[in-house]
């Protein structure tokens, strides 16, 4: 049993992982493209997910299953994937914690105005007169209510902030004051004071933020998107900063990646950008490793017991 893997060289975690398998062949790679001969004999694939084609899928005979070591399977090549019968899982839910904290840091910065601050400490001006706001007592609505909007929530309510979940089903989440349906996003738009996307990249996200639901939020509202660029309808969002019906955006994922040099987000005081990065942080790879670990386990005592076992239909 061979496992090849293309996710970046961690010799610590390498050791760790051969000495628990120590039947398990590894060969642990910089990038794809030296794979080599070890297409034709490799069984399981850990990678990131943005190294594969369909031609390589296609030559990797004995590959059986797919541990991707994020999220995020958009850039799988799905058709070839479900046609050779390989089982995919990834890594979804490690990136809780430090996208959840990303969050804070985009609304602590608004509230407390700390670029302003900044500023004026480059420009040494002593100046109290600026408006600061409390997050306590605020409407977060979190549209996405999974692993990472739970963690959202949860670090809201410490804030002492109302919670509003929304999922596909409306289902009840216990890490919010309220859930409801995707169906019911316009309806609860009005009462957020923070609308947070978590969305994933699938044909039923696409473009669910766009002039409609800009329009219905509060004028007062900040609107934060880690999620994925293309639940954003890009052109209305900043239609709707221009004309004031909406006071300020945080990005970090956007429909073009890297966001185009003529982008008008760049240009605008309402946008602060990010570069796609809120899920990193040291513990990425030791957290992602040890999902792939308990699923190794799994797949070597063949037992039917996956963490993480992407529905390869539905996108996530």
């Amino acid at each position: 049993m061979q496992v090849v893997a293309t996710v970046g060289r961690n010799e610590a975690l390498e050791k760790r992982i051969q000495s628990e398998f120590p039947t398990v062949q590894f060969t642990f790679l910089k990038k794809m493209k030296e794979i080599g001969e070890n297409r034709y004999t490799a069984e399981i694939l850990v990678t990131y997910g943005e190294d594969l084609d369909e031609k390589l899928i296609n030559e990797m005979k004995n590959l059986r299953w797919i541990m991707v070591m994020s999220a995020g399977i958009e850039k799988l090549p799905l058709d070839a994937i479900k046609k050779n019968h390989i089982i995919v899982t990834n890594a979804r839910g490690i990136h809780k914690i430090p996208m959840a904290e990303f969050v804070f840091g985009y609304i602590l910065q608004y509230a407390k105005q700390l670029p302003l601050f900044k500023k004026q400490q480059s420009e040494k001006v002593w100046n109290r007169k600026v408006h600061l706001q409390e997050i306590y007592g605020k409407t977060m609505l979190v549209v996405g209510a999974g692993a990472i909007g739970s963690q959202i929530s949860r670090y809201g309510k410490t804030f002492g902030m109302h919670t509003i979940g929304i999922n596909r089903s409306g289902k009840e989440n216990p890490d919010f004051d309220a859930t409801y349906s995707l169906e019911q996003l316009n309806h609860i738009l009005p009462e957020a004071d923070y609308v947070i996307s978590v969305l994933p990249n699938t044909v039923s996200t696409n473009k669910i933020f766009s002039r409609q639901q800009f329009f219905k939020m509060k004028k007062e509202a900040v609107f934060i998107n880690i999620g994925r660029g293309n639940a954003v309808d890009e052109q209305a969002l900043m239609e709707a900063l221009e004309e004031g019906q909406l006071a300020h955006a945080f990005l970090d994922v956007f429909e073009k990646e890297p966001l185009p040099a003529d982008h008008p987000f760049w240009k605008s005081d309402k946008v602060t950008i990010t570069p796609h990065l809120s899920a990193i942080s040291d513990m990425y790879l030791p957290r992602a490793y040890e999902i792939f670990v308990k699923n190794l386990w799994n797949y070597v005592n063949k037992e039917n017991n996956w963490i993480n076992l992407v529905d390869l239909n539905r996108g996530y």
